[in-house]
Formats: C-alpha cells, sequence, structure tokens
C-alpha cells in the first residue's frame, strides 16, 4: 500500500471542509485533481472514505480511522522537519505566514524588516487578507500562523493565541473636510459623509450599527487592504476607521486627522480597539525561521 502525506493532506482538509471545492480552494487545487487525489488515496487504501450520498460528506468508519492516522502522520511529518531544522540551527529557508490588513499597514512590515536583518539568508513571504481566509491556508499547511483578529480561536482548544496590545482605531477624514470645521463632532455627524472601512473586525460593524440607530449599516466603501481605504479618505470626504499606527504616516500637513467625537459612550470607547494576536495550531511547532519572526513581532509590539 502507497500512502501519499501529499494525499493525506488533502483528505484532512475536505474533512475539516465537508466540501469538495471548498477544500480544494484551501489547498490551491483545481476541484478535479482535488478529486482525483482523494480517489487515489481511497484506491490505495482500497476502501471508501466519506459518504457521498451525505451533504455533509461524513467520514465513513474506514474513513475515521484512516483521518486519525492521517492527523498524526501529518504532524509527525511538519515535527520532525522542524525538529531537525532546529537540531541543524537554520538560517536559510523560506518563511511562510498570514497578515490581516490592520497589521500589515504598521507591525508586520516592522517586525520583517528586523527579522530580514536577523536572518538575511532567509525568504519571507506573507500573505495579507481577511481571517477567515488566512485561517484555511493554516488548515492547509501554507502558512505557519497569521497575524489578524483573534475573537474566534482564543477559545478553539486547537489554536494557540498570543495576544498583542490593543491599539484604539479612530474616525478619520482629510485635512480640510468639513467635519474639521465644527468644534464639536458627534456620531451622528459621520454619516452625513459616505464611510469606507473593512467589517471583518465585528465589533466595528457592531458600534456602526449602534451609532447610526440602524439594525444592520453598509459602508459605502468597503475594502480589505487598509492602505486602499486611507487613500480614498485623503481624496474625498468619505470618513475612514483606522488604528493609531497605520493613520500615523498619514497625518501631518495637508493628509488625514483623527475625528474624536465628544458622544461616545464608555462601552463604545471600550470597543474602539484593536483585538489582534498571533494564531498558530496546536500539535504543529513552529518552525525555527518562523520562532524568529514571531520574537520580533512580540518586541515590535510591544514597542508600538
Amino acid at each position: 500500500m502507497h500512502i501519499d502525506l501529499r494525499q493525506l493532506r488533502h483528505y484532512i482538509a475536505l474533512v475539516e471542509h465537508r466540501s469538495f471545492v471548498a477544500a480544494a480552494a484551501a489547498v490551491n487545487l483545481s476541484q478535479s485533481a482535488f478529486s482525483r487525489s482523494i480517489q487515489t488515496l481511497e484506491h490505495n487504501i482500497g476502501c471508501r472514505l466519506v459518504d457521498r450520498a451525505s451533504k455533509e460528506l461524513a467520514p465513513t468508519r474506514q474513513g475515521l480511522l484512516v483521518l486519525e492516522h492521517s492527523r498524526r502522520l501529518v504532524h509527525g511529518a511538519h515535527n520532525l522537519v522542524n525538529e531537525i531544522n532546529q537540531f541543524n540551527g537554520a538560517t536559510t529557508g523560506v518563511v511562510r505566514f498570514g497578515s490581516g490588513p490592520a497589521p500589515a499597514g504598521g507591525l508586520v512590515p516592522r517586525a520583517v524588516a528586523r527579522f530580514v536583518s536577523e536572518f538575511p539568508a532567509a525568504r519571507t513571504c506573507f500573505q495579507v487578507d481577511n481571517w477567515q481566509a488566512l485561517n484555511r491556508r493554516l488548515i492547509a499547511e501554507e502558512i505557519e500562523f497569521f497575524v489578524a483578529d483573534t475573537r474566534q480561536f482564543e477559545a478553539d482548544p486547537d489554536y494557540r493565541v498570543h495576544k498583542l496590545t490593543p491599539q484604539r482605531w479612530h474616525f478619520c477624514c482629510r485635512a480640510g473636510h468639513p467635519l474639521t470645521e465644527q468644534a464639536e463632532v458627534r456620531a451622528r455627524d459621520l454619516f452625513d459623509y459616505p464611510l469606507a472601512t473593512t467589517f471583518r473586525p465585528p465589533n466595528i460593524r457592531k458600534i456602526l450599527s449602534d451609532l447610526s440607530g440602524r439594525q444592520d449599516f453598509l459602508p459605502s466603501v468597503e475594502c480589505e487592504h487598509g492602505y486602499a481605504l486611507l487613500n480614498v479618505v485623503l481624496h474625498s470626504d468619505t470618513i475612514g476607521i483606522a488604528c493609531g499606527a497605520n493613520l500615523r504616516p498619514y497625518q501631518g500637513e495637508g493628509g488625514l486627522v483623527a475625528l474624536k467625537l465628544v458622544d461616545l459612550s464608555q462601552e463604545q470607547e471600550d470597543e474602539c480597539y484593536t483585538r489582534y494576536g498571533v494564531v498558530s495550531r496546536v500539535g504543529y511547532g513552529l518552525s525555527p525561521l518562523a520562532q524568529g519572526l514571531v520574537r520580533q513581532l512580540i518586541a515590535c509590539d510591544s514597542e508600538l
């Protein structure tokens, strides 16, 4: 019997996503190539691994046994490579990780710059995306960790979370915006203008709904990339949202201005903070390079 670790990874992804389409996307394969990989694994093992008649693609009895051993073998192979690299004191190779849009605007570039100085022979590849997409990449072992909102992972025993320092985020506008001429700015004033933001951190959607008095709030411009949003704000009367570290490079003469709202309650003030952290999976040891990068992220965070 021939067992291929890559096929085992594909089977794990299928069980976790319960969809050939979603699992194929998670491992960056076409649906046809992914289906062939699962079929080949079933042929080599000699049995069906999932019930295709089930909407949930539930594992068969044999499939559950294969799943248990697949996870053990894939974890073992991952940890073996990391331990060999640690033993050899590896300073070369590739570290792959992910970042949400806000950390990618300030913290992550600073940490990567320091990491490159510490490990000049290493390659660094990081993907900027929302936390849902980054989690799929983490499960598929395309990245070792990611930096993003941690609310969905803090209570999950399958994940390891290192919380980063909360940062205050602000409503902002361009210098010369009509709101900058007012003696006081209130929450209701914001909604006289278009608003540009990302909705991935759930507290942003909640506070905008509360402040606007609407059951749900849809922004005029929605995007996952913070710098793109801030440039929209810079060149229009649109109101934006940004944490201090990402807003700072845009402040100054002719740049962006942080708006201070005079009527926010203490509860609303408390909601205006990020909840980011470094997320990895329990049972998967980080490579020496990934450990070095995480160390720099934590150091830069403490300084910010």
